[in-house]
């Protein structure tokens, strides 16, 4: 068993209160849910900063490969919004033999 944990650091556009960052964050979540329902996708970090969000993604699979590809697909995917920039993405990959 592999478990994938993707965090994004994202830079939101012209967003100027945390109901507007919300607007902008669900939506992009719920897709991610929407396409990949077997991930748990939610906002992980900068909470409390207008411009900025982390959103977290992780996977299960039985297969590294399998889980680098869902993790890189749910990347792509985010990053390719428009409203947003992805500053960074960060994955790891947890596997069995790791304790």
């Amino acid at each position: 068993m592999y478990i994938g944990a993707l965090t994004l650091d994202i830079l939101l556009g012209d967003v100027r209160s945390l109901k507007q960052k919300r607007s902008v964050v669900r939506p992009i979540i719920a897709e991610v849910r929407r396409r990949f329902p077997a991930v748990a996708v939610a906002e992980t970090g900068s909470l409390d900063l207008h411009r900025r969000a982390e959103i977290g993604v992780a996977v299960v699979s039985s297969t590294a490969a399998n889980c680098g590809e869902v993790m890189e697909a749910c990347e792509r995917l985010i990053a390719a919004r428009p409203e947003i920039e992805l500053l960074s993405a960060r994955q790891r990959l947890i596997g069995d033999d790791e304790d």
